[in-house]
């Protein structure tokens, strides 16, 4: 029998450590965690992402600030807040991003709340939604058609990452607080598809 590799399986894997760099207490998962305190560890500081997306949260339960972890290491904040201009130093909750199938993605963003308004289908990565026609800086309402994404709140990836998915609330999020608990603004000006 021929063994498949884990993306085949549709399996996630990531380790983390409680210090920066790989150091201290470490553990390996394949779940979601929703309280990394709970495994006797006081923070996250550092992440190895060895199969599939995860996504990480600032607070335990999937609260606060999210960043997207696709495979790769992170040795240390910045290398998951990236140039976000947000300054979390650690993680407390993890858990992995499902249908993430990058070459079948679709998306589609709404000026008004509940689906309601002008509309912008994507079915690709945008470093600026206004240099591609979305003129507004607002984006209240979205529906996952297929895959997984993360938007940002400015141009080039930049600020705040929201995190959406076809798994979560069905792929629709009516209003920006779907987004994330932690969404401070509707405003969206760049989005891409999440890598597996």
């Amino acid at each position: 029998m021929t063994s498949q590799p884990m993306e085949t399986l549709g399996q996630w894997k990531v380790t983390v450590w409680e210090e920066e760099n790989f150091q201290g207490k470490r553990c390996e998962f394949l779940i979601e965690c929703p309280n990394i305190m709970e495994r006797g560890f006081r923070r996250i500081r550092s992440i190895k992402v060895e199969n599939g997306p995860w996504v990480g949260f600032e607070y335990p339960e999937f609260q606060g600030q999210q960043f997207i972890l696709e495979k790769g290491d992170y040795p240390r904040f910045e290398a998951w807040s990236g140039n976000s201009g947000y300054r979390t130093e650690h993680l407390l909750s993890f858990r992995p991003v499902k249908c993430a199938n990058h070459s079948d993605s679709k998306v589609t963003m709404y000026e008004g709340e509940n689906f309601q308004g002008r509309k912008f289908e994507l079915c690709d990565d945008y470093p600026s939604l206004q240099a591609m026609g979305w003129c507004s800086k607002e984006v209240a309402s979205v529906k996952v058609n297929s895959g997984a994404w993360v938007a940002y709140q400015f141009p080039g990836y930049r600020g705040y990452q929201y995190v959406l998915e076809r798994d979560r609330h069905n792929g629709e999020y009516r209003n920006y607080n779907e987004y994330s608990t932690q969404a401070h603004t509707n405003q969206i000006q760049s989005i891409r598809r999440i890598q597996h």
